[in-house]
């Protein structure tokens, strides 16, 4: 099965109907170069900081020669605003709100790039964290990847297995369904929690950059601790859509605050 690929006027009704068939969408020309090189020169800083790791070790969930930094919606006044993209909420509001009526929430945002060198990435899924239910699990998560430069085979592209999202706990991967998620820069790969998925490796001689913004249930505990990577005196300055997507907001009786910074309300 091949990933379907859409351009972003295309309707959402088969967007959302291509996604939960394949358990992956391509959507192209979702935001431009110049939001691209903002997105470059605001999260610069942190990425130059990180050490990027060398020497290899093959039993580690992240590859080497890798460079990865998260807390992206204190950093990134520009990856806030692809947070709340429309298409993104839109395919959210599709799969996640039948399971959580009152909402869901940010679960994790990170910065990725993927160097020369870097070994094929561990096949996963998102939703591994959440054990207590049986495969095929329901929609718990959707993810997406904004993809800051181009995409190919050989830099490393995201490697997914549509329809994988399907299956049960004891089906495996063969190699031949596994594919390679090539995508021009501006666009965002989209994927459900249940789908396989890893990072390719980088046989080339280039570093392959991808935005990780990913979008949980209101109920479960989000993977990026958003509380600590955006304080309260940090989230009391983002547009409010942002800050509740954030968890800045209850879900039925759950996130209350005697906290006065950022009001706590339930829907």
């Amino acid at each position: 099965m091949a990933i379907p690929c859409m351009a972003k006027e295309s309707d959402p009704a088969l967007m959302a109907e291509a996604l939960a068939e394949a358990g992956c969408l391509v959507v192209t020309d979702l935001f431009d170069a110049n939001e691209q090189t903002r997105v470059r020169d605001e999260l610069a800083p942190y990425l130059e900081t990180v050490r990027v790791i060398v020497d290899d070790d093959p039993t580690q969930f992240y590859p080497g020669h890798t460079r990865r930094t998260s807390a992206l919606i204190a950093r990134s006044e520009t990856v806030g605003k692809l947070a709340v993209a429309e298409h993104s909420l839109g395919l959210c509001d599709h799969f996640l709100t039948p399971n959580g009526e009152f909402g869901y929430q940010l679960h994790v945002s990170a910065a990725l790039e993927v160097g020369p060198g870097a070994r094929r990435q561990i096949l996963h899924r998102e939703h591994d964290s959440f054990t207590f239910f049986e495969h095929p699990r329901p929609n718990l998560i959707v993810a997406s990847m904004w993809a800051v430069t181009d995409f190919r085979a050989d830099n490393g592209a995201t490697l997914l297995v549509p329809g994988s999202h399907k299956w049960t706990a004891d089906r495996q991967a063969k190699d031949e369904e596994v594919e390679s998620a090539e995508m021009p820069a501006g666009s965002v790969l989209y994927w459900l929690g249940g789908t396989l998925h890893g990072a390719g490796a980088n046989t080339s001689s280039d570093w392959r950059y991808g935005v990780i913004l990913t979008y949980s249930l209101g109920w479960l505990r989000q993977e990026e601790n958003q509380y600590l990577d955006v304080p309260a005196e940090v989230a009391s300055k983002l547009p409010p859509k942002l800050r509740d997507l954030i968890g800045y907001k209850m879900y039925r009786a759950l996130g209350y605050s005697m906290n006065k910074t950022v009001g706590m309300r339930p829907d």
